[in-house]
């Protein structure tokens, strides 16, 4: 089974035996971040550092100048790992341990961004900011996301690209020293707020038959029983959407629905054209997803039939148990074949789409599959750190299990972040996983 393990250049940039220590584990590709949010990361193993600090969002290699010249929304450069372009020192040595390099491509999570123009972010029904999420409704945000997912995802040197956050971005987001836990919120309660109520969306809720002060007012109805309960709600990805529905009724769930789920889709459509339009033939171009629409963060809601019809796969989170892995895997078991090239409407159709003609398809920034595509890539990603909930010690027995339901591929977070005594562990399980390979039609 094809196995990638997520880096970022400072793992590599500085370390001489980074790229055959990696190559050593067994796998075959690298995830290497080239555009990335705020971090503080631990490198364990590098012989210059221990901690590197990321300061703000910034994209891992020098950006192009006439692409952003004169733009209010640009990437920003990043100061903490040496050289002009860390990204492609680190991709170079990775190629020459043997390892395919793939870019990985954070979007729509951004706090520099967000502080720099603070009307470009999501805002809740409180009128509360998030300086992290740009609001992907937004043309200038959407023009701007797409240009940097083809910039960032075609490198010299990357085979393919991984976009996170190709999608809606909400509250559940671990800000720096993070103090929201006090009342634990529902799944239904986290996407209401995350319910974006900027004039881009107000406008849209409007547009779409509510006014917007009355949908602003729903959800905080629906939302005050939670600040004095704290209970838990239902469980599962179904549950969930079923508790808003029954919070805010069906025909304004529906209608918060549509709106949001067509931004996203227009979003993901059209980055995914603009890095097929600037990537030569066999670049694969996979979205880090969630089998439930509804669902904000890294990891974006998504419809499996639709985002297989335009993207080349996904990366799933199947960190967790048995169930867990099912209930992410499931629904795209039978759908790696692709699906309609333009779902049929309502709350399917992308916004500001009336019908799914060909023109009308394009005209909101869609695409679809590849030419020649074959079946699509179902990339299971597991947690491969302890010290962050991973379990190393049973990779292989996840990993045929995630098989078992679809998976093509493994995805390891992450290979920087781990101790020595976790890489060995994954080691060992890769090993084993390419000795019952023969036995494993699914692998």
């Amino acid at each position: 089974m094809r196995t990638a393990a997520f880096l970022y250049p400072w793992d590599v940039v500085g370390d001489p035996g980074a790229a055959d220590r990696l190559a050593g584990l067994g796998i075959q590709q690298v995830t290497l971040a080239s555009a990335y949010h705020s971090t503080r990361a631990l490198t364990p193993r590098h012989p210059r550092h221990r901690i590197v600090t990321a300061r703000h969002s910034a994209v891992l290699y020098p950006p192009d100048p006439a692409r952003w010249a004169g733009r209010t929304l640009r990437p920003a450069a990043q100061d903490w790992t040496a050289g002009p372009d860390p990204f492609g020192a680190a991709a170079r040595a990775l190629a020459d341990a043997g390892l395919e390099a793939h870019t990985w491509v954070v979007l729509a999570h951004n706090s520099r961004l967000g502080a720099e123009h603070p009307a470009a972010v999501v805002r809740n029904a409180y009128g509360d900011p998030y300086p992290w999420a740009p609001c992907i409704a937004r043309p200038e945000v959407r023009e701007y996301l797409v240009d940097l997912a083809a910039e960032a995802a075609v490198r010299p040197g990357a085979r393919g690209t991984e976009l996170e956050s190709c999608g809606w971005y909400g509250l559940a987001h671990l800000h720096a020293h993070d103090k929201t836990g006090g009342v634990p919120l529902t799944g239904a309660a986290q996407y209401l707020m995350s319910v974006c109520f900027c004039t881009v969306c107000a406008a849209g809720y409007t547009r779409l038959g509510v006014p917007a002060q009355e949908v602003r007012a729903a959800v905080v109805r629906a939302l005050e029983p939670q600040w004095s309960a704290g209970r838990a709600g239902p469980g599962g990805r179904e549950g969930e959407w079923a508790a808003v529905e029954g919070l805010l009724g069906a025909e304004l769930a529906g209608l918060l629905r549509s709106w949001r789920d067509g931004a996203a889709r227009t979003l993901q459509r059209a980055a995914v054209r603009a890095v097929r339009d600037a990537a030569a033939d066999g670049f694969r171009v996979l979205l880090h997803a969630d089998p439930a629409a509804h669902r904000c963060g890294a990891n974006v809601g998504v419809d499996p039939a639709d985002v297989l019809a335009h993207a080349d796969g996904v990366v799933l989170p199947c960190t967790g148990d048995a169930a867990a892995r099912a209930d992410v895997l499931g629904p795209f078991a039978d759908r790696r074949a692709g699906g309609a090239d333009c779902p049929a409407g309502g709350a399917d159709r992308p916004a500001g789409l009336a019908d799914c003609s060909a023109g009308a398809v394009a005209a909101a920034g869609a695409s679809v599959a590849a030419p020649g595509a074959s079946a699509s890539t179902i990339a299971a990603n597991f947690t491969v750190v302890s010290g962050l909930g991973g379990s190393p010690g049973t990779l292989a027995a996840d990993a045929a299990h995630a098989a078992s339901l679809g998976a093509t591929e493994l995805r390891l977070y992450h290979a920087g972040l781990a101790s020595d005594r976790d890489l060995a562990a994954v080691g060992d399980a890769l090993r084993e996983i390419g000795d019952n390979s023969g036995k494993r039609t699914a692998c």
